[in-house]
């Protein structure tokens, strides 16, 4: 009987240490400064970043820095506002974690008129960082449902808003294929909004392809900032 207790306390032991190495090795760490964009000067600054696409995980710092835990299988969106500033949303991604096992991202701040109404102005146009298709197709991913939800907020908010979602693709492969891929992502996330109540007549869409790149650097961070959907806001 004291043997059976022995081995089963052992067993015990080896399952506990084996959870504790195996989540001890899945986790990395985001972290960076936050910064005036224009001076490199530090920001102090709200800090509200989330686990994707659910988030599970959540957590707010008020700091000129941060740092937190992150699972490597699990993105994270990050929120920064400060008083004066424009406020910031990104996405990181545990793939891009370097040799360390870090994330670094310094986020920086534009001046501007901060979270209020004035910010939203005719002709601004805003880039949807967090909004994430499967490679090479149109299928949003559900990790853009924040991202989607703050454009229809802004739409019930400004119920005479009409906008127009603009699709790019890096330059990457064939022209004629960027082109219908750009248009078939801004198709969908015009059906995403138009199924939460926003009136089809209020959402125009174009597509451009590979031909405005905002990054020349033939790098796969390059090609990423290029794959993008921007909002361009024509009457409110």
């Amino acid at each position: 009987m004291e043997r059976k207790f022995l081995d089963f306390f052992i067993l015990c032991l080896f399952i506990t240490n084996t959870c504790i190495c195996q989540t001890a090795d899945s986790l990395i760490y985001a972290e960076g400064q936050i910064l005036n964009a224009l001076t490199k000067e530090p920001v102090e600054a709200r800090i509200t970043y989330q686990s994707l696409p659910y988030g599970n995980k959540i957590g707010v710092l008020n700091s000129t820095m941060y740092s937190f835990p992150m699972f490597d299988k699990v993105r994270y969106s990050i929120i920064v506002e400060a008083p004066g500033f424009d406020p910031a949303k990104y996405m990181l991604d545990p793939a891009e974690a370097n040799t360390e096992k870090k994330v670094i991202k310094d986020i920086e701040l534009t001046k501007g008129t901060g979270s209020g109404p004035d910010r939203v102005e005719v002709g601004n146009v805003i880039r949807l960082d967090n909004l994430i298709f499967q490679v090479g197709r149109s299928r949003i991913s559900e990790q853009s449902s924040d991202e989607l939800d703050e454009v229809v907020k802004m739409m019930n908010d400004y119920p005479s808003m009409v906008i127009q979602l603009e699709g790019h693709t890096d330059y990457q492969g064939s022209a004629k294929e960027n082109l219908k891929l750009s248009e078939a992502r801004v198709q969908a996330v015009k059906d995403h909004l138009v199924s939460k109540g926003v009136q089809k007549n209020r959402v125009k869409t174009k597509a451009f392809g590979g031909t405005s790149p905002i990054s020349l650097d033939n790098t796969p961070e390059g090609h990423r900032m290029n794959r993008r959907v921007e909002l361009r806001i024509l009457s409110k």
